[in-house]
Formats: C-alpha cells, structure tokens, sequence
C-alpha cells in the first residue's frame, strides 16, 4: 500500500474531483490518495464521488482554509 499527494488547491470543481480520478485510475486497490483542495464545494464533491465510485472516502479534513481528502482505492 503506498500514499500518493495532490495539491490541487487553486482549482474550482469540477477539476479536483476530475484530476483525482484521472490519478486514482494509476493506483493500486488498497493505495491511498490525499488529495488538498481550496474550494469549499470539494468535501461534498468527493463524498459523492465515493459514493459513486466505491471508493472509501477515509476522511476529509478543514485547516486554514485548506481541505484535505483521503481516499482509499477500491478492489
């Protein structure tokens, strides 16, 4: 299992989310992606993609303005 980071912070959606899954598709099942955002619609935007990939949206977390998201890659 390893961990791959994306600063994506500066992008509006629906680009995080796109460059995200365009990433996720190059990880391994189990793999990790943290991903930092800046736009306040991201929580919401990856707790849908989650929901719709089944992908596990492990946690999603503000500081500073700063969003980060951590996936886990699906089997």
């Amino acid at each position: 299992m390893s961990t791959t980071n994306m600063d994506l912070k500066g992008l509006n959606c629906p680009l995080p989310v796109l460059r995200a899954n365009k990433k996720m598709k190059e990880l391994m099942a189990g793999d990790i992606l943290e991903i930092e955002v800046t736009d306040p619609a991201a929580p919401k935007d990856f707790e849908t993609y989650s929901g719709t990939t089944g992908h596990t949206l492990v946690s999603s977390v503000e500081a500073d303005g700063v969003f980060t998201i951590t996936l886990e890659k699906s089997a």
